[in-house]
């Protein structure tokens, strides 16, 4: 007969903080790279772009007011842009609508950049937990 003694430690609440921990990193890296593309999407060009086309700008204040922030609570990352900013011009081209008094044909900018980078979301929470 043989004898044996076990000891066992419980480390699921490291397991969760640490998961935590990454999953943020993981939303912010996740974040600037949404934000990244919507930004570079946006072209500097005279008029309007075409209807269901991102928006041109003239003075490069649409794309430097996209940001992100991450929320460590609700683990969520809302990225668009700022309106203290830039105001809701950006909703406008985004869904379309009225904004000072001018009709806008919809010229997404943010959807199509998460449908851009769609596929390499998962990379961004690979080997994100480590000891």
């Amino acid at each position: 007969m043989i004898g044996l003694k076990v000891k066992t430690v419980n480390e699921t609440k490291k397991v969760a903080n640490k998961a935590k921990q990454a999953s943020i990193t993981s939303l912010s890296h996740a974040g600037g790279a949404i934000r990244l593309t919507a930004s570079r999407s946006i072209k500097s060009r005279k008029g309007p772009a075409p209807p269901g086309h991102p928006p041109h700008t003239h003075t490069r204040r649409l794309p430097k007011a996209i940001q992100y922030a991450v929320e460590p609570r609700r683990q969520v990352v809302v990225i668009g842009p700022n309106v203290q900013h830039f105001g809701t011009a950006g909703a406008a081209h985004e869904f379309g609508g009225r904004f000072r008094g001018a009709y806008y044909e919809k010229r997404p900018f943010m959807r199509p950049a998460l449908e851009k980078i769609k596929s390499r979301l998962p990379a961004f929470w690979r080997n994100s937990i480590r000891r």
